[in-house]
């Protein structure tokens, strides 16, 4: 018997971008000593705040089958907090707790598109975009944007590209890219989803992770309100990324029928681990600091080194945990650039080619190692490059 092409054919029949990072956790356990800038994992704990309060609620009961929709509670909490933060009204039926940000997407795109339709996202992308697509039966097809212009798309290449289309997905913060999608760009994803009558799919996982610039959700704009879905998740913003905590907020209709797929699909988040993300999201801004303020600090003092030498450069992120360079000096692509870093240094980095085509000659490095060791990884990659590029 075989697995069903829905399944099979998940990555599309190529790689599905881990290569490098597999290698990595391959070598650790062999022995080796691998200084790991791969995934966006947190190199801090989940507060021992949420971790006490998510043993209270265990031993208070709330570990039978949990509200479908999700609790109450934290419905509300969600709706007030993404009122407060963009002045659109919320409440909570616009809002289903899924298990994380990547159930978020599968089930907005379940809402968004009918088999075989075709489901647009950007290139660069988080890995798992396309593949999320194709397991809900629609067509993926990937927007490419360029470094000249900070990986941003632009107003003309999006409506022309979603054409027939029946959903557009972006992201901002963006990942891989840390860059914040600036007003001009939100209101050409706005100006595409309306013209071509589309889904808009807003992840926007990364939102308390603003270094330059302000968020802007695409929910906000005129015309939008009908017609988007935004991602949430408490794994960024929380380090809770274990506890698998997300949501989709949108259209009180399409919320209901999430809530419907949820029922057959997911059944729901463990009561616990809800009520735990309420207590932490009702702990206010200092606990969503303190998870962020190490990324801050490291991008900038990736961005001082960079900004030493002329070889490596460096995409100008304004958020997330990342920061991505362009090491095509170096004379190799992203991943053959990466294989060797990783089995001539000990470093792994995530290259640009597992998160699409735009981001060829790329690596992207996660700022989740501790300060000096970031650092010392920095001066090595860009030492590499040079002495990559002098042989050339």
């Amino acid at each position: 018997m075989r697995a069903s092409t829905r399944i099979s054919t998940l990555t599309g029949g190529g790689s599905d971008g881990w290569g490098v990072f597999y290698k990595a956790r391959q070598m650790k356990d062999a022995g080796d000593e691998i200084t790991e800038l791969t995934i966006g994992e947190h190199d801090i704990r989940t507060h021992a705040t949420i971790l006490d309060a998510m043993h209270k609620y265990a031993k208070d009961g709330y570990t039978g089958y949990a509200i479908m929709p999700g609790e109450p509670a934290l419905r509300d909490t969600v709706a007030a907090r993404v009122q407060s933060r963009t002045g659109v009204p919320t409440t909570r039926d616009n809002v289903v707790i899924t298990p994380g940000g990547q159930s978020a997407l599968f089930a907005a795109h379940m809402a968004a598109t009918n088999p075989g339709e075709t489901a647009a996202y950007l290139d660069p992308y988080y890995a798992t975009y396309p593949g999320t697509i194709r397991a809900v039966s629609a067509t993926p097809k990937a927007i490419q944007t360029f470094p000249e212009h900070s990986f941003m798309p632009q107003r003309d290449d999006l409506i022309a590209a979603t054409k027939g289309a029946a959903s557009l997905l972006v992201n901002t913060p963006n990942n891989p890219t840390g860059v914040v999608y600036d007003a001009t760009t939100i209101n050409a994803i706005a100006a595409a989803c309306i013209e071509n009558d589309l889904w808009c799919i807003s992840d926007e996982v990364y939102d308390t992770q603003i270094w330059e610039g302000d968020h802007i959700s695409p929910r906000q704009l005129d015309g939008m309100l009908d017609r988007t879905m935004v991602v949430g998740s408490m794994s960024k913003s929380h380090a809770m990324t274990g506890s698998r905590v997300g949501w989709v907020v949108g259209p009180k209709d399409t919320i209901d029928e999430l809530i419907s797929l949820a029922t057959h699909t997911t059944y729901g988040v463990p009561g616990y681990i809800q009520m735990a993300a309420l207590h932490a999201l009702n702990e206010g801004d200092w606990l969503e600091t303190e998870v962020g303020a190490p990324f801050e600090r490291r991008r900038k003092l990736v961005l001082d080194l960079l900004d030493q030498q002329n070889l490596v450069q460096p995409v100008r992120s304004g958020g997330a945990m990342y920061v991505m360079l362009d090491v095509r000096a170096a004379g190799m692509d992203g991943e053959n650039f990466a294989y060797a870093l990783l089995e001539q240094h000990k470093i792994a980095v995530m290259p640009g080619e597992s998160f699409g085509n735009a981001a060829a000659g790329h690596i992207r490095v996660a700022l989740t190692t501790d300060d000096d060791l970031l650092v010392e990884a920095i001066q090595t990659i860009l030492k590499f490059t040079e002495d990559l590029a002098s042989k050339r």
